[in-house]
Formats: C-alpha cells, sequence, structure tokens
C-alpha cells in the first residue's frame, strides 16, 4: 500500500508494521517521512474495522506508562472497545496503558489458572489480566492499579465483561496496598516490565508455599532476565513475550520462591 506514496528509497525506511486496538490503527513513522505521515495514514484506513489512525509522539512517560498520539487520519478519536479472546476492553489510548501485543501471553497465563485460585495482580491497569482469567476459571481476584484513570476504565470493563463478583480492585500504589492484604494469595501477577523486580518483595510478603509468581522484566536475554531476580526462587518457565528495541525483550519468568 505504501507504494502508493513512497518512492524507493522513503519505502526502505517506511514502517513494516502496526497495533490495531479497537478500531484504531498506531503507528511510529520516522521523523524522515514526517511530511507523508497523512498519506500513510490514509492508506492505513483501507485495512478492514479500521476507522482510526494515530501516530505514536515521543516515550512513555511517568508511573502511569502513557504516551502522546497524534490524529492523522479517520474518525477523530482516542477512545475505543478492543476485543481479545472473547472479552472488550475500553480504554482511551493517552490516558491508559495498554499493550495489544500481549494477547497471546494473557492468554498463557490463564490458561495454567486452576479453579478456585487466590490471585493478586499487580499494576493492573484496565484490568485485561485479570478480566481474562476471570472470565474462564472459577476464582478470586485482588487487583492494584495507580492510575486513577485506568480505574475508571478497569471498572467498567469488569461490567462489561461481566465479572463483578469475581475481582476486587483496589486503587493506589502497591507498596501501600499490598502490606494490608490479610490473604495468601496462590498465583501473583506482575506485567511492569521496567523495574517490577524491586517490588519482589512485596508479592514474597502475601506467597505462600508453592505461590507462582508471573513477573515481568526488560532484558537482552532469557539469562540476563532471570539474573535480575536477587531472590532464591524455582524457574519454572521464562517466555519472550514482545520486544522493546533491537537489543531488549520483555520477557516472563515463571517461578516459586524456595
Amino acid at each position: 500500500m505504501l507504494e502508493k506514496v513512497l518512492t524507493e528509497e522513503e519505502l526502505k525506511i517506511a514502517p513494516s508494521s502496526f497495533d490495531v486496538i479497537g478500531d484504531i490503527g498506531v503507528i511510529k513513522i520516522p521523523d524522515e517521512l514526517k511530511k507523508k505521515e497523512k498519506k500513510i495514514g490514509e492508506q492505513l484506513l483501507k485495512f478492514k474495522n479500521i476507522k482510526t489512525v494515530l501516530v505514536k509522539e515521543g516515550k512513555v512517560r511517568n508511573e502511569f506508562r502513557v504516551r502522546k498520539y497524534k490524529f492523522l487520519a479517520g474518525e477523530r478519536k482516542k477512545e475505543t472497545l478492543h476485543p481479545e479472546y472473547g472479552c472488550r476492553y475500553k480504554l482511551n489510548l493517552e490516558k491508559v496503558y495498554f499493550s495489544p501485543r500481549l494477547g497471546s501471553e494473557r492468554e498463557r497465563i490463564w490458561g495454567q489458572v486452576k479453579n478456585d485460585e487466590k490471585i493478586l495482580v499487580m499494576f493492573a491497569g484496565i484490568g485485561p489480566y485479570p478480566i481474562q482469567i476471570a472470565k474462564n476459571k472459577d476464582v478470586i481476584i485482588y487487583a492494584i492499579e495507580i492510575n486513577p484513570k485506568a480505574v475508571k476504565y478497569f471498572k467498567e470493563n469488569v461490567k462489561l465483561n461481566k465479572v463483578t463478583d469475581k475481582i476486587k480492585i483496589f486503587e493506589g500504589d502497591v507498596r501501600e496496598i499490598v502490606p494490608k492484604l490479610k490473604m495468601k494469595f496462590d498465583r501473583i501477577i506482575m506485567p511492569l516490565p521496567k523495574e517490577a523486580e524491586t517490588f519482589l518483595g512485596l508479592a514474597k510478603l502475601v506467597s505462600k508455599r508453592n505461590t507462582i509468581i508471573h513477573l515481568y522484566i526488560f532484558a537482552n536475554s532469557k539469562k540476563e532476565a532471570i539474573k535480575k531476580i536477587d531472590e532464591k526462587v524455582k524457574i519454572l518457565n521464562c517466555v519472550e513475550c514482545g520486544t522493546y528495541s533491537k537489543e531488549i525483550s520483555r520477557y516472563c519468568v515463571d517461578f516459586e520462591f524456595k
């Protein structure tokens, strides 16, 4: 499609992929092609189900992991409804963090969950991990999120997916909330790749024997990801589940404390 609007030289640096979140196409465009970004956006509108095209602006910022997006083409909006494995998630791309690329990883996690588990999800965002699990398993889930706007969408999504009786939502800092939880969990999910390992002391506080931890880490190899865990643990698995840059990937390390 881009052959219609770019030269041969421009095609060499053109983006080769983009994300689809609900009916919004999200693309990153190099500075050298900024003059043609509108034409690129118009080409993306030709894909089925894409009604809006946004371009990523700057880096992910602050503790809420949000970023700016610029409108390129289609309907002028940043809120959408994203379908994923039988669930639906309402979100505004500029107000909350959400990665559609983790869909298969979320499926991998809920596939391991057994009925009657008590589960803690730290850094829960708009709720994709807890909602996906609750939709498919008979469980009790405690979920913590610090971004008030993400919590708002999380509560809407719980109702939208009809799992209100299985999920208890806490708004605030995990460092303040976890020590107050009077419960030990069978499984703890920590989907915060940057420095999540620094919160392992909290996870240990509410773990029991054989509690399974799913810790997400940015690293340049599986070996480095595992090495970042400064605790005595039994490694169950280490899965690469996305890229951050050419050198760094996102890994999920599944383990138990010894």
